[in-house]
């Protein structure tokens, strides 16, 4: 099920990045170093209360007010330093909101307590009235009773009753969940399951996603173009191969955040990042003239994050010079430079000329098919005495690891709880042993494997 997305919408300095973290729990910076990969990030799962949903930090929203287009002839600094060209005003940045808006299952109006109503907050108060979003208001570094008592002019917004919060130190955070969690979409009703396996296309801009939708209709139904950037949002296709329903999902080019736009550009990231969500399969689609670049990294640690099954498409493969052992230094190149996905299969296509074209979806079915595997009970235990037998694990402080069973609860993706006597004794060197022995035995191509460990007691 996709989760639901929260976004922090408001002026720059206002306290957004601030409350992002006090929400995730944790201090998430722009660039965080993980094992086997950098990434930058520009959401983070979140929970309240036992409800799961995604947390968008948007950034600065920079409204101009009407008021100070009248009296400016040039392109205020603000948008100056964002790049922004000079005709790039207030209908553009209210295109800005309403984008973040459309995204949203909740929106979340921060403005600030200690320098009081501004004519931005009025600019971006008038978009989200219109809007049928849930907004909630929220006013931010309200750090003592001299400004909680004051943000009662926010309610001249006519957003409602504007909520005293300091993201700093965590006054009225609580509140402030609590409300979020009311407002999200009620998910009573058990959703119909889609049978269909949804496939998509990710990448930085002008490797050829919209080139290889297009070949795979066999028609012009997106527009592609040499130009990085041409598409916009996140779009659906659906298509019957081997006798199977795919959804194919194109998305806009994913760029490194400091090379990101503002405006329209930012929030198609955030489409094709919400299309990563509710995918199955994604194709990773590298340049091959490029091989692979840092961003691919980044583009391969959002999958990863959201424990989705990967296609790794060499995409322009007709454009390198090639001898006999060009594909295979280019196999090593990929898999050392996406170690942290060593499982994932790799293609190299040409969506021009349609070389290997068709092998994608082939191949994208054979991995939903292992995403969705399961083993048995006793399979999984025969597996894991051998592999304990054979490498027995190592104690820590004068305790051993024991291992009692093993058992897989769940597929897509799949996940294996493992009963151990104490879980803080497993390191993370005999999990990644386990997990090798289990794909040596059961493949799992393409498809990450979550792996659970439980004490006893």
């Amino acid at each position: 099920m996709t989760k639901a997305i929260v976004a922090l919408v408001g002026r720059p300095n206002v306290g957004k990045s601030t409350l992002f973290n006090r929400i995730v729990g944790r201090r998430v910076a722009i660039v965080e170093d993980l094992p086997g990969t950098t990434r930058d990030r520009l959401y983070a799962d979140a929970d309240w209360g036992g409800v799961d949903f995604v947390v968008i930090d948007t950034g600065g929203l920079e409204m101009i007010s009407r008021k100070e287009l009248a009296g400016s002839h040039k392109t205020p600094p603000a948008a100056q330093t964002a790049g922004v060209e000079s005709g790039l005003f207030l209908s553009q940045m209210r295109d800005q909101a309403q984008i973040a808006i459309a995204e949203a299952d909740v929106v979340v109006f921060l403005v600030d307590a200690e320098s009081g109503l501004t004519p931005s907050d009025q600019e971006v108060a008038e978009v989200l009235r219109r809007t049928e979003k849930p907004v909630i208001l929220v006013a931010n570094k309200a750090d003592n009773d001299r400004r909680r008592a004051d943000a009662v002019e926010f309610y001249a917004l006519g957003l409602g009753d504007p909520l005293p919060v300091s993201a700093l130190h965590g006054h009225g955070t609580g509140d402030l969940l609590d409300m979020i969690i009311d407002a999200l979409p009620q998910t009573d009703v058990e959703e119909v399951q889609d049978e269909r396996v949804k496939v998509a296309i990710v990448g930085r801009p002008n490797v050829g996603k919209s080139s290889l939708l297009n070949r795979l209709l066999g028609q012009e139904r997106v527009i592609v173009s040499e130009v990085p950037g041409t598409t916009r949002d996140a779009i659906d296709m659906e298509i019957e191969f081997s006798g199977e329903q795919i959804v194919l999902i194109d998305t806009a080019g994913i760029r490194r955040r400091g090379k990101i736009a503002p405006g329209v550009e930012k929030y198609s990231v955030l489409r094709a990042l919400k299309a990563i969500n509710r995918a199955d399969v994604c194709l990773l689609m590298i340049d091959a003239q490029d091989k692979v670049a840092a961003q691919d990294q980044h583009i391969a640690g959002y999958i990863l994050d959201e424990a989705k099954s990967v296609v790794v498409t060499v995409n322009k493969w007709d454009l390198v010079e090639k001898d006999t052992h060009t594909m295979v230094q280019y196999t090593k190149e990929i898999r050392a430079a996406l170690r942290f996905m060593d499982y994932v299969p790799i293609l190299f296509i040409s969506a021009k000329t349609g070389q290997r074209v068709q092998q994608t979806l082939q191949v994208a079915l054979q991995v939903q098919a292992e995403r969705t595997r399961r083993i048995s009970t006793a399979d999984l235990n025969r597996l894991l005495q051998e592999a304990t037998a054979r490498h027995p694990p190592k104690s820590k402080s004068g305790q051993l690891l024991k291992f009692y069973y093993v058992t897989q609860p769940e597929v897509d993706p799949p996940t294996f709880v493992f009963f151990v006597n104490d879980r803080e004794l497993v390191h993370f060197t005999y999990q990644r042993y386990l997990e090798n022995r289990i794909r040596e035995v059961y493949g799992f191509l393409g498809t990450p494997l979550r792996l659970v460990f439980r004490s006893r007691r």
